[in-house]
């Protein structure tokens, strides 16, 4: 069964990375902030679609949470902004694996540490191996950037 949140997790990847270039692009048009706004306001549009029709209906209860919870927001509009100003500079490979570099050393901190109320998982050799792997990717990405 942890399989199938495996593939899902997957997909958020391919969507991501389809997402990148598509964002550049516009951003190239007509601005990288401007590019930013019309991603979200293009979510926002199809998640509140999704709300009608899949929702709950707990989400008037958003107002009752710790303030930290709504950082996420915040956060992902540094990501979209980030991943739109980097992907006419560095492609979109390169671009993505420092995403995911960046990605996996704040998740092993936060795992290890039990930040933002996670499950505390050990630190031990196979995450640093993980990490490691993951900024030589960056590195070798990075030094075959090469803009044709």
């Amino acid at each position: 069964m942890a399989w199938v949140y495996v593939i899902i997790a997957t997909l958020a990847g391919v969507c991501s990375a389809t997402q990148a270039p598509i964002n550049g692009g516009l951003g190239k048009r007509i601005g990288s902030l401007e590019a930013a706004w019309v991603s979200f306001f293009v979510g926002t549009v199809m998640l509140t679609l999704i709300v009608l029709f899949f929702g709950k209906g707990a989400l008037g209860q958003f107002l009752q949470v710790p303030r930290w919870l709504l950082l996420g927001g915040l956060l992902g509009t540094g990501f979209v902004v980030f991943v739109i100003i980097s992907v006419p500079k560095l492609g979109v490979a390169t671009t993505i694996i420092a995403v995911m570099s960046g990605q996996v050393i704040s998740s092993i901190l936060i795992d290890t540490f039990g930040w933002f109320g996670s499950p505390k998982i050990a630190f031990n050799g196979y995450r640093v191996a993980g990490a490691i792997c993951l900024i030589m990717a960056l590195l070798f990405l990075y030094r075959g950037t090469q803009p044709s």
